[in-house]
């Protein structure tokens, strides 16, 4: 599916249905926080293939923000990866940012084709590309 052809706002609308949120900002904060998140767990290719097939907001959140080193964790634990989406989305809860990041990745995984879908799989921590996988 081209980026081109998604519309975000019923994408956040989806994303806050399927995760029990209160506001599609609420909605778009959360996908921010799991992307942006995301982005510092993927490798350089894999992240800017996958921008690519994001819409031009979603690709910001992606690739947006550089940590001083930037050497990615192989071993993240998915507790881990929850806290850091919790922290960017302003909360601290981070087995609600667990599953709220398995719907967001639901429906990233809708919009990107199947051999990306592989590639970031093959590209996260084995905890991490459980989550991906189950969304």
């Amino acid at each position: 599916m081209s980026n081109q052809t998604i519309n975000l706002d019923s994408f956040y609308q989806s994303v806050m249905q399927r995760g029990n949120l209160r506001t599609p900002k609420h909605a778009s904060r959360l996908t921010f926080a799991v992307l942006h998140t995301l982005g510092f767990n993927l490798s350089g290719g894999v992240k800017r293939r996958l921008a690519k097939q994001l819409p031009d907001d979603l690709a910001k959140d992606l690739t947006r923000g550089w940590r001083l080193i930037n050497i990615r964790h192989k071993n993240l634990s998915l507790h881990d990866f929850a806290k850091d989406v919790a922290r960017h989305n302003g909360n601290t809860d981070a087995q609600y940012a667990e599953s709220a990041t398995k719907v967001v990745f639901h429906h990233l995984k809708q919009i990107i084709d199947d051999d990306l879908i592989r590639d970031v799989a093959r590209d996260l921590s084995p905890e991490v590309r459980a989550l991906w996988d189950a969304a």
